[in-house]
């Protein structure tokens, strides 16, 4: 099986995949200081429970976004693994055209979004995703990346209006059932969900104008199905595009993956 890892800002996700069927996932809070030990420990625990081991897995593939987490998840791959761990964009390459000024400036993960959404829908093509940031990754009618908005998470929001405001609480996100709040919860609780309503509207629609046509819009991200529920511009909810373009970039660079050597640049 396919051992793919997703290091997020805040969270790393975990899966494995035979072929593109996924079979388990696991997510921890991405620590810069977790040692390969520590990754093992903690991973061969969730699979256990799930039923696996770690002999199961034959190939491991990394998109991060945090560079620290690296070299300890290619050594836990090595030692406890026995595989050698590859990193897209480093070891090999993501199969999309990428037409940003500074084509390093783009995030692994977010180029790995739009590789996937290319692959399941018809461009051109706006992913949301919510992670630490709210990201919307444009692709365009050939398929390319061609740019996007970065703004702060929803998450990341409500942390910040709790420590910088002494008397706000911090808060679930949850819709509430009115727009006016009668308490200071509710009142926070409109602000953020129904604020990053009218954010992600307002963007898709001013996206689309500056385009000059409409665009399938794509939801990911562990809040994409509370979002997209009461948000008119998303068509599709695709909570794991991120895993989803992993295997695809895994099943182009089988061969090269399974005998260990790197893409030629």
């Amino acid at each position: 099986m396919l051992l793919l890892i997703d290091v997020g800002n805040t969270n790393t996700v975990f899966a494995l995949y035979a072929e593109r069927e996924p079979k388990g996932q696991w997510r921890l809070s991405t620590a810069r200081e977790r040692t390969a030990e520590e990754y093992a420990a903690l991973l061969f625990q969730l699979m256990s429970i799930g039923g696996f081991s770690q002999q199961q897995v034959e190939a491991v593939v990394i998109a991060s976004v945090v560079p620290q987490t690296v070299f300890p998840l290619r050594l836990m791959s090595h030692t406890f693994f026995d595989c050698k761990a590859f990193v897209v964009g480093e070891d090999v390459p993501i199969p999309i055209e990428n037409k940003l000024i500074n084509p390093k400036e783009a995030g692994a993960d977010r180029l790995v979004n739009a590789l996937a959404a290319v692959r399941r829908y018809t461009p051109p093509l706006m992913v949301v995703d919510f992670g630490t940031a709210t990201t919307f990754d444009i692709v365009d009618d050939d398929g390319a990346f061609s740019g996007g908005i970065i703004a702060p998470g929803i998450n990341l929001s409500i942390e910040a209006l709790h420590l910088a405001a002494a008397k706000l609480p911090r808060i679930a996100v949850e819709p509430p059932s009115q727009v006016i709040g009668r308490s200071t919860v509710q009142a926070m609780q409109s602000g953020v969900f129904w604020g990053y309503i009218g954010m992600i509207e307002g963007l898709a629609r001013r996206v689309e104008a500056e385009y000059g046509k409409s665009m399938t819009v794509i939801a990911t991200g562990g809040l994409a199905p509370l979002f997209a529920r009461h948000c008119s511009t998303v068509e599709h909810v695709d909570r794991d595009l991120t895993m989803i373009g992993l295997v695809e970039i895994y099943l182009e660079n089988r061969d090269l993956i399974r005998s260990g050597k790197k893409a030629e640049p």
